[in-house]
């Protein structure tokens, strides 16, 4: 079996389980956030059932409009507040939270081997542990806050294997935005990715995270990496329970294999108004930018913060650009200060946020007016995405973006770095 169909056949309590098999799968974690949880919530008082399956496995985080920017912002953050008070649920409060998909794994709550149902599209993040998670409707996460179960058909698997040591400026991003290029936007629809090969050992857990975060832009249901003893170095010391490494048959069958050999790979960027619409930077063309954002659930680790760092170190942001640099949890924050990317990015005239989604679906924090374009780590670049339909997103990695911050235009990092 592949890594997806091992992890699904232990928690549907079955020896094996095939492409296309309708199963009941027992989830470790189920997760929503303040745009999705008040539907569940609200779907869940219909059930008929009092008490969630268990308290400490229903995770809310009220993350996408925070600290609130409008009435109907703060009820959703205290719809939230009150049910998780009731339940005894998990729920992360300002100041002590961050993206749900950033501060899920660096706190513990998602490990190696289980299975997350998040009403949230980008839950997928959380295969780069080793784990089987995917996004859900709302409905189906009240059922799975009732029952503990989610209702699922076991996906096909894609075997995706890169080859070769990545360069300098290259990282998840980079490899994420190029496969989404080569296969499409629904080149995986309802499938496993499982990615493998040099390139991946060698990436960092948050360029895995990132890689894993991306995947439902091309169509996947879920996004796997192996186990290793990065995984594990990352584990230990958060994991707060136990849980199971599963690793994938060296015979299991796969719908497709696909190699690439990315020795040779620039940073990427991926043009309006479609995560495939790819290019290399240096192909990118003469784009002038208006903002650059970093952060988000797919850029907003420390990571990133560090590479942005990097760039910005010294330069300043040009002066007709707004450059707003978003710490993906309160601890990577903390972090950050600790190490002085709070001041690099100060000092280079960047604005700082509290941890918040903020402007990657066009919330607050960075909504773009007509005309405007935007160069961002965030996972999507659809028309309107991040304000006006007459605005543009381009998507990139973070040292892509500092430096496009810097050049008031997109380039490459080595172009401001001569």
């Amino acid at each position: 079996m592949t890594l997806a169909e091992k992890i699904l056949a232990a928690h549907a309590g079955k020896d094996r389980v095939e492409p296309g098999e309708l199963i009941n799968v027992r989830a470790d974690v189920v997760m929503g956030n303040d745009i999705t949880a008040p539907i569940a919530i609200n779907e869940f008082r219909k059930l008929g059932v009092s008490k969630v399956f268990d308290p400490q496995r229903v995770v809310l985080v009220p993350d996408h409009f925070v600290p609130a920017k409008d009435i109907l912002s703060a009820e959703n953050a205290k719809l939230l507040r009150d049910f998780s008070r009731e339940q005894g649920s998990v729920f992360f409060e300002v100041g002590n939270m961050g993206i749900e998909h950033v501060i899920l794994p660096e706190l513990g709550l998602v490990l190696p081997g289980d299975v997350v149902a998040g009403a949230d599209s980008h839950t997928c993040t959380y295969g780069a542990l080793g784990a089987f998670a995917t996004g859900m409707g709302s409905t189906d996460i009240a059922c799975a806050m009732a029952t503990g179960e989610v209702w699922m058909k076991v996906p096909p698997t894609i075997k995706i294997v890169y080859h070769g040591q990545l360069p300098p400026w290259v990282g998840g991003k980079d490899l994420i935005l190029f496969t989404i290029g080569q296969i499409g936007v629904d080149g995986a629809i309802y499938s496993a990715m499982e990615f493998s090969g040099q390139a991946i050992e060698s990436l960092s857990m948050d360029s895995r995270f990132t890689m894993a975060n991306m995947v439902i832009e091309a169509g996947a249901k879920a996004g796997l990496f192996s186990v290793d003893a990065k995984t594990l170095e990352y584990v230990r010391g958060r994991a707060k329970r136990p849980y199971t490494v599963y690793q994938p048959d060296g015979d299991a069958r796969y719908s497709q294999v696909l190699e690439y050999d990315v020795s040779s790979l620039e940073p990427q960027v991926a043009l309006p108004h479609s995560p495939a619409n790819i290019r290399p930077v240096s192909q990118a063309g003469d784009i002038a930018i208006d903002q650059a954002v970093i952060g988000s659930c797919t850029n907003g680790r420390l990571g990133d913060l560090r590479i942005a760092a990097q760039v910005l170190r010294g330069k300043s942001v040009n002066p007709n650009v707004r450059c707003i640099i978003i710490p993906g949890s309160q601890e990577v924050y903390l972090q950050a200060l600790r190490e002085g990317l709070i001041e690099t990015f100060l000092r280079a005239r960047a604005a700082v946020s509290t941890p918040t989604c903020g402007p990657c679906l066009g919330g607050h924090m960075g909504i773009l007016a007509a005309g405007e374009r935007c160069i961002s780590t965030t996972n999507r670049n659809f028309v309107g995405r991040m304000g006006s339909p007459q605005s543009e997103v381009y998507l990139a990695g973070p040292a892509v973006a500092a430096a496009s911050a810097v050049a008031g235009r997109i380039v490459g990092p080595e172009e401001v770095l001569k």
